[in-house]
């Protein structure tokens, strides 16, 4: 018996919430139950009661504490529920809930741990040509970083199996999108795009205050999930490029002093001495956090264990 759980974070979304849920597929072929989970982030408005009058199963977070937040204790009830599949959708009513069925065969047919809704950023009316680009350019980044196949990574319309929900952790307050990426790429989780269909929009997003804010908090996550995943590789870069200004400074001094002119360029060899500690002190920084995260994975596979044995 497969049971799929689509669970909606929200917050004060009485104008859209009905029309989003009513929207939400009644069946889908390989799913024996479908249950729809509403995690109220402390709305003001009555959003909680539709919710609860249209049937679905609602949790209340008593104060507003983020999209990220919701999203993490919507994966926590869904498990606790026995979900075998979770899809995460917005509130708001922007993705085609006809596609969840397409969005969770990937899930279905075991292909993928993970499926990503890709939507048609270039031909959204509603997105300006310089978020458009932001989008693009940002997937191509977490491409790079996550090592996975994403075409849209600030999407929030994705599939989950069970053992994805059981391994993921969400540490960042902002957003759970990339972060959720970059780990999946990191645990060797099968990650799988889907194209799908958007809805025109109901209102301005929430998550974007505005451009340079997002661009702001996207870098943070991103660099700090980095750090968290691929230590080695994020400290020993910079050691790398700390050494190669290093040595090209004394190149620098040695080149004046062999063609005798080295007075006035000693600073070369202070700034040289300055980078090559650097690059040493970096690289054992490197050193100790790759052996930090080989303690982070055997503390994460306990974690995972012990979440299964706490299922059962």
């Amino acid at each position: 018996m497969t049971k799929l759980i689509i669970q909606i974070p929200c917050y004060n979304e009485s104008e859209n919430l009905l029309t989003t849920l009513d929207a939400l597929p009644k069946d889908i072929k390989g799913i024996d139950e479908i249950v729809v989970l509403v995690i109220n982030d402390g709305s003001t408005d009555n959003s909680s009661e539709i919710a609860e009058s249209w049937g679905a199963k609602v949790v209340n977070i008593k104060t507003n504490k983020g999209l990220a937040n919701a999203f993490r204790t919507g994966l926590q009830e869904a498990l606790q529920m026995g979900a075998d599949i979770v899809v995460n959708t917005d509130a708001d009513n922007q993705y085609c809930a006809d596609d969840i069925e397409k969005l969770i065969e990937p899930i279905l047919s075991e292909k993928a741990d993970i499926a990503v809704g890709a939507r048609d950023i270039a031909n959204i009316k509603d997105f300006s040509l310089l978020k458009k680009f932001l989008q693009k350019s940002g997937s191509a980044i977490l491409r790079l970083l996550s090592k996975t196949s994403v075409e849209d990574a600030p999407s929030g319309f994705r599939a989950f199996s069970k053992q994805a929900v059981l391994s993921l952790n969400v540490f960042d307050n902002y957003t759970y999108t990339m972060e959720t990426l970059i780990q999946a790429g990191a645990k060797g989780l099968r990650v799988t795009t889907v194209p799908i269909r958007v809805n025109p929009q109901t209102r301005k997003s929430r998550l974007v205050k505005n451009i340079f804010d997002y661009i702001f908090k996207s870098a943070k996550t991103i660099i700090r999930m980095f750090i968290v995943y691929r230590p080695f590789r994020f400290f020993a870069l910079f050691s790398c490029l700390s050494s190669i200004i290093g040595f090209g400074l004394v190149c620098r001094f040695l080149y004046y002093y062999i063609t005798g002119n080295g007075n006035g360029h000693v600073q070369s060899l202070i700034f040289a001495s300055i980078f090559l500690i650097s690059a040493v002190l970096l690289l054992i920084i490197a050193i100790l956090g790759d052996l930090l995260s080989i303690n982070r994975k055997l503390l994460e596979d306990i974690q995972t264990r012990v979440r299964k044995l706490e299922l059962k």
